[in-house]
């Protein structure tokens, strides 16, 4: 297939693809329920000739699978493409005629864009020659769950007979639509492009008494607000300034009146790192931290730590390998090596556990634009003109 057949067949398919992205948009489905969303999955995977299996991860989780033209491609690994397909508990507020039906949830963080490009890379590479095998992967739960680990333990990479399709996957690919590069352009690194991402549950226990008495007592918020400034030191005091460590406190709970001091208070937040020594120095260090000023402002801290993403890490050579793929489809002006990673968080990391994996980049921003709705925020919605450039660098990897 040519750049100019495969262009082509891309605009063929794009105001259905749109169609349905914007179907998916409207109604907007939670880890984990994504049913419907499934349901549309495999109905346009099997509309296309893809061979298909549904049911995993839980239950919303589906593979696609097409076999090589030949013979002897299909003795090649396969090479996997995911999107994920959860939404998010906000209300949206985009004002668009396709804007979510569903009180308080929407597509805040442009899923309903990944599956689409991912059922387009199905349609037209179905009606290519194939030079390997191909799996496309549909995963519940990104936002939250963990969707990527419970499709790999169904064996969504093992191949036939293993809980997979076809061939045993060999290297694997994702994309994220990205509102801080520009609408026709692709992003990546080699190495850690997004962090690890592990929370915490820190339960300060003290001695409940009058506001006006306070050396009768002993006060949780006054140790929770130590806590909170102490476990600064993390990052300031114990890694490198090269580092990057991340460690935020999203909540505080404690208290019921203002003349009375509490018996307990709670903190709940995340640590973000990139290097699997850093994650462990800085869960440690946690640990001694918030024990330590807790006891010596008299009160008890019990800290509970919940391991979250891994860190993901883009195999060096299959990211060169898609960097340079990309640059020969779109031109050298499209495609961006970035410098540094992000402290976001993504469950394609788990991928990258079993095979060799590349994450890339989407730009949605439209062209000239100052800026573009963010990730999470209720007026963000996928750019529709990033669908194209979506499916022809993926196209262009798969018919390596």
């Amino acid at each position: 297939m040519t750049d100019a057949s495969l262009r082509a067949g891309i605009v063929a398919e794009l105001e259905s693809l749109k169609a349905i992205r914007h179907d998916l948009h409207v109604h907007p489905e939670l880890a984990f329920r994504e049913t419907r969303t499934s349901g549309v999955v495999v109905r346009e995977l099997e509309a296309a000739g893809v061979r298909v299996r549904s049911g995993l991860a839980k239950g919303t989780g589906v593979i696609g699978h097409l076999p090589a033209s030949s013979p002897e491609g299909n003795r090649l690994p396969a090479r996997a493409f995911r999107a994920d397909m959860d939404a998010l508990p906000v209300t949206e507020a985009t004002g668009l005629s396709y804007a979510s039906t569903t009180p308080g949830l929407m597509h805040a963080c442009g899923h309903d864009g990944h599956t689409t490009i991912l059922l387009g890379l199905a349609r037209v590479l179905a009606k290519a020659h194939r030079p390997r095998p191909v799996t496309f992967l549909f995963q519940p739960a990104e936002e939250d769950g963990g969707g990527a680990q419970y499709m790999c333990t169904d064996g969504c990479l093992a191949g036939e007979g293993k809980g997979g399709l076809g061939t045993p996957v060999g290297e694997v690919f994702g994309l994220h639509g990205w509102p801080t590069v520009e609408v026709g352009t692709v992003a990546t690194k080699p190495g850690p492009l997004m962090a690890a991402t592990d929370e915490f549950t820190i339960t300060i226990k003290g001695t409940q008494s009058h506001g006006a008495y306070p050396h009768f007592g002993h006060d949780p918020i006054v140790a929770a607000a130590h806590v909170v400034a102490a476990i600064q030191t993390i990052a300031s005091r114990n890694a490198s300034p090269l580092d990057a460590v991340v460690a935020t406190v999203g909540v505080i709970r404690a208290g019921t009146a203002s003349n009375i001091i509490p018996a307990q208070a709670e903190l709940v937040g995340t640590i973000r790192t990139l290097r699997s020594e850093t994650r462990a120095m800085a869960t440690r260090r946690l640990r001694e931290i918030v024990t330590g000023v807790a006891a010596a402002m008299g009160c008890e801290a019990i800290v509970r730590l919940e391991e979250g993403y891994p860190v993901t890490h883009n195999d060096v050579s299959l990211t060169t390998e898609a960097l340079r793929t990309a640059r020969a489809a779109l031109g050298e002006a499209r495609v961006r090596e970035i410098e540094e990673p992000t402290m976001g968080g993504e469950d394609f990391a788990y991928y990258g556990r079993h095979v060799p994996a590349c994450f890339l980049f989407l730009g949605l921003k439209p062209a000239g634009a100052s800026g573009y709705p963010t990730l999470h925020q209720p007026d963000f919605d996928f750019n529709d003109e990033a669908i194209p450039t979506g499916i022809e660098v993926m196209a262009s990897l798969a018919l390596r």
